[in-house]
């Protein structure tokens, strides 16, 4: 979030965009979710920013550095755009952001000069293929990141083809709000350039999905089509929506970004909202959404720790606020989403737009050695019980709802209870009478921090502490 951003604006942006859904959504919850495929449902995301990722900033050294997020346990890389961009030095075609963050580089890897070929700066096309073999005998699945609302002004297309992108009646380029080419989907020939694109990269260097760009900004039967498309040459294909329109995973997507969910946690650790709001907007999207909708639940990725305006959410929030907002991901519905340098508690800034690398020396010190191993434990855990990525979630009452969240996960009668308080106060606290919890059997306790006391009756929880226990009936 930027930097001294009001409580009010910030709550408005939140419940703008919780209400910001397509008319008549509401219908949609007495649908299901599509089903998505169980490497995906099971799975936790690594993003790569590759010029934060390494020093080099290049495919071939990101490939070096696999093996470790292997060991860390993510199952998903997702790369950010490593395609030919637009190298327009003139600074009206920038984008605002790219001006401000000060670097002077006309090289943006979401504006895009060739959708089918890798820019010179990251690699070749060859080390794409390289990256993405190492990465499955790893274990790993890959997804690339498509950029298909706009395109670079100098997109090799253009000259033969002007109208794939859109004019407006003076026969000028329309520009989106990022001031480039906004792409034609009205025309049959530049959506079928697309598909083409698509499918080459799934057939040719075996990438196993795509997270679709602004893909609230592209019409939603082009990406059903798409899907319909992809599956025929991989029916485990998988496909992430950075949006949150309500009706992507009828067809088209397994997963949406949490645009509102990351919004209601930054107001909560950063702003000192109420963590009641937490609850009021899951309740609010799974309500809005086809039944079981997945969300990518993530505390930083490349917007939201990026150029000048921004920190790395390690340093505003601070690590132990980190530490619990990352079991909540974790531990709530969803995918979780790790972004490149979290493992290490880095707290560098780096951007898309220069060399500005993650500081991987941050993971030596006693912070980040801690960091990684909670991680490692809390995927391991994430991966090993099934209430955790299928179970369906109830919200239990507490008595600090300002402060504490808590819900059960229940899976086949394996019940998965998480206690997090979000705020550095401590906090005595009782949850609120539940059979699932008093009368349940077996209890063990799975992952907990700066808790004592019992979770049937009185518990005193540290400022950011958590406890996550196992019952079985």
């Amino acid at each position: 979030m930027i930097k001294g951003l009001s409580l009010t604006v910030l709550c408005c942006f939140c419940i703008l965009s919780l209400y910001a859904q397509h008319a008549g959504s509401s219908l949609l919850n007495s649908r299901n979710a599509k089903a998505a495929p169980e490497w995906v449902e099971r799975g936790v995301i690594y993003q790569i920013q590759p010029r934060a990722f390494t020093r080099e900033g290049t495919i071939a050294a990101a490939t070096q550095r696999l093996r470790q997020v292997a060991d860390l346990g993510a199952s998903i890389v997702y790369m950010c755009p490593v395609f030919v961009m637009d190298t327009d030095s003139n600074r009206s075609t920038w984008s605002p952001r790219q001006i401000a963050s000060g670097m002077e580089n006309a090289k943006n890897p979401y504006r895009i000069k060739d959708y089918f070929h890798v820019d010179p700066e990251f690699g070749s096309d060859r080390d794409l293929m390289s990256f993405i073999d190492s990465a499955h005998g790893l274990g790993l699945k890959v997804i690339l990141d498509m950029v298909y609302l706009h395109c670079g002004a100098n997109a090799v297309f253009i000259d033969r083809h002007p109208d794939y992108v859109k004019h407006d009646k003076s026969g000028h380029p329309v520009t989106s709000k990022w001031r480039w080419p906004e792409l034609n989907f009205d025309n049959p020939s530049l959506r079928e350039y697309l598909y083409s694109n698509m499918a080459y990269w799934v057939a040719v260097f075996h990438v196993d999905g795509f997270r679709c760009d602004v893909a609230d900004g592209v019409p939603l039967d082009f990406w059903n089509f798409a899907r319909e498309r992809l599956q025929i040459l991989d029916p485990d294909i998988a496909m992430l929506s950075e949006g949150e329109r309500a009706g992507d995973q009828l067809k088209a997507f397994d997963i949406n970004y949490g645009f509102t969910w990351y919004g209601l946690l930054s107001s909560v650790v950063e702003h000192d909202s109420s963590a009641s709001v937490l609850r009021a907007g899951w309740v609010r999207m799974a309500s809005d959404r086809p039944r079981g909708a997945r969300f990518a639940r993530y505390i930083d990725n490349h917007d939201t720790s990026n150029d000048s305006w921004y920190d790395r959410t390690e340093k505003r929030w601070g690590y132990k606020a980190v530490h619990a907002a990352l079991v909540l991901n974790f531990t709530i519905d969803g995918v979780p989403f790790i972004y490149n340098g979290e493992e290490a508690a880095d707290k560098a800034r780096n951007s898309i737009f220069g060399d500005l690398p993650v500081d991987w020396s941050s993971g030596n010190t006693a912070e980040g050695r801690s960091r990684l191993s909670f991680l490692q434990s809390i995927i391991k855990l994430r991966m090993k019980e099934r209430p955790l990525w299928q179970g369906s979630l109830r919200w239990i009452d507490n008595s600090a709802p300002d402060a504490v969240i808590s819900f059960v996960r229940d899976y086949g009668g394996q019940k998965i209870v998480v206690v997090i308080n979000l705020k550095k106060q401590d906090i005595h606290v009782r949850l609120k009478p539940r059979d699932d919890i008093s009368k349940a059997g077996v209890k063990m306790v799975l992952l907990t921090d700066g808790v004592s006391g019992s979770v049937e009756g009185d518990l005193n929880v540290d400022g950011y502490g958590y406890w996550v226990g196992s019952y079985k009936e």
